[in-house]
C-alpha cells in the first residue's frame, strides 16, 4: 500500500489531498469526503481510506476549502463549494490516474457526494456514512445551542463565531443561505446509481431518522446497513475498518475491475510492468513477492512508491547489512544491529581524486554504515571491509552486460 500527497489546482483555492493506492493495480478508484469541519487526516477518514485500499480500492481523500492543508478560509466556504471541491478532485483524479467510479462521504461529506454524483459521469455507486438528509442539519452542531442564540448576530453583522466540537469557526450568512437552499430530495430521487446508506442506530449527532429519509427519497436502488455499536465519528478503529469492508464488498460489482495476471514469474526472474495506476507506476513481481515503483510528482509521477534509484540503493544497502550479519555470526562477534544510509548524486569526474577518468560526470553513491554492538576497532574495521565484498557492491563495480530482447 502506498500513499502520496498532492495539491489540486484550478479555479478556487488549492486543495490538499492524499492518494492511497494498493500495491496491485486498483480494482477501482474512490473519492472520499470527510465529515463537517474534519479533514482528510481525521482518524475516521484515514482509517476508512486505508481499509478500502487494503481491499484493493484506490482512494483520493481531500481537505475541503479552508480546512486542513487546503487553501482558502472556512468562513468564506459553503456547502456548494464543497461540492465543487469534489468535482475538481474528480477532474484531477481522472487526468492523473483514472476516473473515480465510487463516491464515499462521511456525515456532511455524505450529503456532498450525493450532490456531486450527477456531475461525475463515471461514478457507478455512492456510499454514505452517518449522513444527514439535509445539509442544514449541521446547524444543530453549532454552540451555543440552540443555534437561534447566534442567528441574530449573523443577521445583524453577516457573520458570527460558533463552536463545533469545542473549536471556533466563523460562519457567514452565505453559508446558512446556501445549506438551506440545497435540493437534496430531488437529487436523491434523480440518483440513478446504487446507494449504500450506513448509519449507527445510536448516532447522537445525526439521528438515524436521517437514513430513513435518504432511503425513502432514493427509492429501491438504495440499501441500508446498521452500524450497531458505532458512534457518529467512528471513533473505534474497528468500526472504520468494518465500514471499509462493507463498502468494498457492496461496491465490488460496480467497480471497473482490472484483470491481474496471476501467473507468477519463473524463480530467479523479476517482472516489471506498468500497473495503470499512474503515468510511471510499476508493478514488480518475483515468484513469491510483489512491490511497486514510481517517480516523484516533480518528475511527473504520483510519488506512490520508491523511484528506480531508491530501489537500487535499497538493494545495495540490504546486501551490505546481510553480508556483515553473516560475517559477524561466523566470527561470533557482538553485532547487534547495522544501519546503512545511502544517497546518490552525480559529480564531475575532474573532482574525483580516486577515479580513473577525468572527463564528464560520474555517478556517486555515498554509503554510511552504523554498527551497534560491543565491537572493538579491529572488528569494526573488518566489518566495514567485508561490506565492500557484498555481491551487489561487487556487481556495481564490475563490468555489466545488459542484453535486451524483444518478445
Amino acid at each position: 500500500m502506498t500513499l502520496a500527497r498532492h495539491t489540486i489546482g484550478g479555479a478556487g483555492a488549492p486543495l490538499a489531498a492524499h492518494l492511497d493506492l494498493p500495491a496491485r493495480p486498483p480494482l477501482g478508484l474512490a473519492l472520499l469526503a470527510h465529515c463537517f469541519t474534519c479533514t482528510k487526516d481525521h482518524k475516521a477518514t484515514a482509517r476508512t481510506a486505508r481499509g478500502l485500499t487494503a481491499r484493493g480500492i484506490g482512494v483520493l481523500r481531500l481537505d475541503f476549502t479552508g480546512l486542513g492543508e487546503s487553501g482558502g478560509e472556512f468562513g468564506d466556504s459553503t456547502f456548494s463549494m464543497n461540492v465543487e471541491d469534489l468535482v475538481r478532485a474528480a477532474d484531477w483524479l481522472r487526468a492523473e490516474v483514472g476516473a473515480p467510479t465510487l463516491l464515499v462521504g462521511h456525515s456532511l461529506g455524505g450529503a456532498a457526494v450525493i450532490a456531486a454524483a450527477a456531475r461525475i459521469p463515471e461514478v457507478r455507486a455512492v456510499a454514505t456514512i452517518g449522513a444527514p438528509f439535509s445539509p442544514d442539519h449541521v446547524t444543530h452542531l453549532f454552540e451555543p445551542h440552540p443555534f437561534g442564540a447566534a442567528r441574530p448576530e449573523i443577521e445583524a453583522g453577516g457573520t458570527a463565531v460558533v463552536h463545533i466540537g469545542g473549536r471556533p469557526f466563523q460562519v457567514r450568512r452565505t453559508f446558512l443561505d446556501d445549506i438551506a437552499d440545497q435540493p437534496q430530495h430531488s437529487r436523491l430521487a434523480a440518483l440513478d446509481r446504487p446507494l449504500l446508506v450506513l448509519h449507527a442506530p445510536d448516532d447522537d449527532i445525526v439521528d438515524v431518522g436521517n437514513a430513513r429519509s435518504i432511503l425513502d427519497a432514493a427509492g429501491p436502488t438504495a440499501s441500508f446497513v446498521a452500524l450497531d455499536g458505532a458512534d457518529h465519528l467512528l471513533t473505534r478503529a474497528a468500526d472504520a475498518d468494518r465500514v471499509a469492508a462493507l463498502i468494498s464488498t457492496w461496491a465490488a460489482p460496480y467497480l471497473d475491475q482490472v484483470q491481474l495476471d496471476q501467473t507468477a514469474p519463473e524463480p530467479g526472474t523479476v517482472e516489471v510492468s506498468e500497473n495503470g495506476a499512474g503515468r510511471f507506476t510499476q508493478r514488480i513481481r518475483t515468484a513469491q513477492h510483489e512491490w511497486s515503483a514510481d517517480e516523484p510528482p516533480s518528475a511527473g509521477g504520483l510519488g506512490s512508491a520508491p523511484d528506480p534509484y531508491q530501489l537500487l540503493l535499497s538493494a545495495l544497502g540490504a546486501c551490505t547489512t546481510m553480508t556483515m550479519r553473516m560475517y559477524a555470526e561466523r566470527k561470533g562477534w557482538d553485532l547487534r544491529r547495522s544501519t546503512v544510509t545511502l544517497t546518490h548524486d552525480k559529480l564531475y569526474a575532474a573532482d574525483c581524486v580516486s577515479c580513473e577518468t577525468d572527463i564528464g560526470r560520474l555517478d556517486r553513491i555515498v554509503r554510511e554504515i552504523h554498527l551497534d554492538g560491543e565491537l572493538d576497532d579491529t572488528q569494526r574495521a573488518a566489518l566495514l571491509a567485508i561490506a565492500d565484498r557484498c555481491p551487489v557492491h561487487r556487481t556495481l563495480h564490475s563490468e555489466i552486460v545488459v542484453e535486451t530482447d524483444a518478445v
